[in-house]
């Protein structure tokens, strides 16, 4: 029996074909040229530092986010005490702040010309060698840096597993004798792992992916390999090989993940969703927990953002002005281009999946879904090197017609960082579309055929205006995601083409934090619109507790 696809299912294959060749060309390029001779060398030079170095990371971020998000959300959502209202929805701030302006930020407060150890020399009459001050550039310091800006994906999903298995479980824990710290490590902890896993797979991957916070304190990782490799020594076996290296390493994290769930079910199954009864904590417990909840908002978040506005308003960019309107004018164009093309392309792969009559479709966007986990360094490499060929095949073609070389027409433009950016974040549009979409009838679908509506005709009519609010959040959500990001802009962007993000790594690397201030602020204003949504929706869910 012939299975037929219609031009809907067909179109969406081909977009999710697209999408996945990125990710697929890194690993055609694998086993190209002589593979020996490059491990051989990357062994004997950067290999093991790379893997020392990620798997330091991983472990210390990953410490890091749990207890610091775990802490945090049990405490809001299980204990009262003074400032809870507040902190339960600030705490997802530090999310708007990139880890790479994290990292200028603290080298800028913290160095020995800063005004932290400036201070300390003057308090207590000290010279150069007659104290010992920590070095925020190594390791150490980058696990912090993404500890803060990071925990909130643990703290997010945390909470919702807190407050959706709380009252009858824990009321039934408390017959049984158990108290509030019996409660969390015997009932609330075990039953919330999976969110726990998840969120910190989340941070994970975003550490994995990260390339201006580990460049600037020159901890050697994959992701700056591939730079290197790139750039530096005009090798793309080598960094095709090294981005390999990296995603097996996402794919490391998620894989575990996944078995750490075991053979475990985490059902809820009762039907009624009872809300916890909050423990009233004695003032000075009370203020205790409080400072505890306000210590990661303060370093992950105010206080960063305190800095940043004195550097901006005392010193700031001295190119501002044109120069600054046009870094701006290039940001948000990128954004704003890739957004639209995101959502668009979302609403295309969703009601494909929502209409076939096969899985093929589901697959696929599983498989697009995994572009987000995808560092943006190997979304660069693999977008790269067909795109490079193709490049040569139109040039060759163009010439043999007109008899003139036009150039690099795709990767000579914002055309190959626009494909690139929706690799990368096509993943956030797409979920957010389909979790909306998911929650439309198919009664819905069925009524507007009785009415002779087509299936285009019913996604303009009846679908579009049901799913306006989850457009314009999937369209912020992707936009915020492309001004921040930094390595594939690196790679990729066009000769003399800037953006706030490039332009605030440039200064930081040249040691120009104070200028740096200027567009990292920026980015970290634009990174609050979602977070005040986010903020928006906790905030609701608080009203419907009473």
């Amino acid at each position: 029996m012939r299975i037929r696809f219609s031009s809907l299912t067909v179109l969406a294959v081909v977009v999710a074909t697209l999408i996945a060749a990125p990710v697929l060309s890194v690993f055609s390029n694998v086993l190209a040229g002589d593979t020996g001779a490059t491990w051989s060398h990357l062994a004997d030079t950067v290999l093991g530092e790379f893997v020392f170095n990620t798997v330091v990371l991983c472990i210390g971020v990953g410490l890091g986010v749990s207890s610091i998000g775990v802490t945090s959300a049990w405490l809001t959502t299980m204990l009262d005490f003074p400032g809870r209202r507040f902190l339960e929805w600030a705490l997802v701030l530090p999310l708007a702040m990139p880890a790479y302006v994290m990292a200028y930020v603290y080298t800028d407060f913290l160095q020995f010309v800063g005004p932290v150890q400036g201070w300390l020399r003057e308090t207590f009459g000290w010279g150069r060698g007659d104290y010992w001050f920590p070095d925020v550039r190594t390791v150490g310091g980058a696990v912090a840096m993404f500890m803060f800006v990071l925990y909130p994906y643990v703290y997010m999903i945390a909470r919702t597993a807190f407050l959706e298995r709380a009252g009858g479980m824990l009321e039934a824990g408390r017959t049984l004798g158990l108290g509030p710290w019996g409660s969390f490590f015997r009932v609330s902890l075990p039953l919330a792992r999976p969110a726990v896993v998840a969120g910190t797979a989340l941070a994970l991957m975003e550490t994995l992916a990260d390339f201006g916070t580990v460049s600037y304190f020159g901890v050697q990782t994959f992701t700056t390999g591939i730079y290197r490799a790139w750039f530096s020594l005009g090798d793309r076996i080598a960094a095709a090989q090294l981005s390999a290296a990296l995603l097996a390493f996402v794919v490391l994290v998620l894989t575990l993940e996944r078995m750490s769930r075991g053979r475990a079910r985490f059902n809820n199954t009762s039907r009624q969703v009872a809300m916890p009864v909050r423990l009233r904590l004695p003032l000075a417990l009370g203020v205790l927990a409080a400072f505890a909840c306000f210590m990661p908002l303060l370093l992950g978040f105010l206080l960063p953002a305190a800095l940043l506005l004195r550097m901006a308003f005392l010193e700031g960019d001295a190119q501002f002005g044109a120069r600054f309107v046009e870094l701006a004018h290039n940001s948000f164009v990128l954004a704003a281009i890739t957004a639209v093309v995101a959502v668009l392309l979302a609403v295309l792969l969703a009601y494909a999946a929502r209409l076939a009559r096969s899985r093929l479709p589901q697959v696929l966007n599983r498989i697009v879904g995994l572009g987000y986990a995808v560092p943006g360094s190997v979304i660069a490499v693999g977008v790269l090197i067909p795109l490079t060929r193709v490049d040569r095949w139109l040039a060759q073609g163009w010439e043999a017609l007109w008899g003139t070389n036009p150039g690099l027409l795709l990767t000579g433009g914002i055309a190959a960082l626009i494909y690139a950016y929706l690799a990368r974040f096509l993943a956030v549009a797409l979920q957010t579309v389909e979790s909306s979409l998911g929650k439309i009838t198919p009664n819905m679908d069925d009524a507007s055929r009785s009415l002779g509506f087509g299936k285009w005709a019913t996604l303009r009519r009846v679908h579009m205006p049901m799913l306006r609010g989850s457009l314009l959040t999937a369209g912020l959500l992707v936009f915020v995601d492309v001004m921040k990001e930094l390595p594939a802009t690196l790679v990729i962007r066009p000769f003399n083409f800037d953006t706030l993000a490039t332009q605030a790594h440039t200064l930081a690397a040249d040691e120009r934090l104070a200028e740096a201030s200027t567009a990292a602020l920026i980015i970290v204003a634009v990174g609050l619109l979602p977070m005040f949504w986010i903020s928006r929706q906790i905030l609701r869910v608080r009203r419907r507790e009473g």
